[in-house]
């Protein structure tokens, strides 16, 4: 059985063309206040638009007010972010159909401190068990704790960045290889590895590593990228 994919659509920086793309490989979605927004001019209303609603258009308002949109209004003055809410609604949705991956869209540009404040929430997942991928045309990421295989092209660039104190990590497959090596926080030891073949393993046996796989540009293969 497919998996549902289930996502929120923060109100971020957004792409118009690639998220047309996007939203239509989405089987729920989720818009926190004014991702409607941009959800609309991608030509795609929300399952669920939660938040204070200060953001979102009084006519994108109405349009999901007119079709079989869920909205649940909250007061500005409030402890979460839209977003919170937000993934509290994902996360219901998620454990309903049996899963744990939640995609984030939205979540990256325009404010620095609201990017830092998603990455907050993703560790939280992460440590409830599940994996929130944030998304945007430039860059893909989660959080990692234990053994996954990436599959990309060859010369894919992949970042690995510890958010607890130390991340101790084994790689196969990439330019820079690591046994047990250990990630520092304060240190960007792991920017900037390179896929030497298609499939990637990465373990995290201690600690958790936020995984960044920037968008792959054709360039020349030299090692002064480091």
């Amino acid at each position: 059985m497919n998996k549902m994919k289930i996502a929120i659509l923060a109100n971020g920086a957004w792409d118009l063309e690639w998220g047309k793309q996007a939203l239509k490989e989405v089987d729920f979605l989720i818009c926190a206040d004014g991702g409607a927004n941009s959800a609309i001019r991608s030509g795609r209303l929300p399952n669920l638009l939660i938040g204070d609603l200060d953001s979102i258009l009084p006519e994108n308002l109405k349009r999901c007010a007119n079709v079989e949109c869920v909205i649940e209004r909250y007061p500005c003055a409030k402890d979460e972010t839209d977003l919170e809410l937000a993934l509290f609604r994902a996360e219901e949705q998620a454990r309903f159909v049996g899963q744990t991956d939640i995609w984030l869209y939205g979540a990256t540009g325009k404010r620095i401190d609201h990017f830092l404040g998603n990455l907050a929430l993703m560790l939280a997942y992460a440590r409830k068990g599940y994996r929130i991928r944030i998304v945007d045309p430039e860059h893909e990421m989660w959080i990692l704790q234990g053994r996954e295989e990436i599959k990309r092209s060859l010369g894919q660039e992949l970042s690995l960045i510890a958010l607890s104190e130390k991340g101790i990590v084994t790689t196969e497959g990439l330019r820079y290889p690591l046994q047990k090596g250990v990630l520092f926080q304060e240190s960007p030891r792991g920017v900037s590895n390179v896929f030497l073949s298609e499939e990637v393993v990465i373990q995290v046996h201690e600690g958790w590593v936020l995984v960044v796989l920037p968008k792959l540009v054709e360039k020349e293969d030299d090692y002064a990228t480091r």
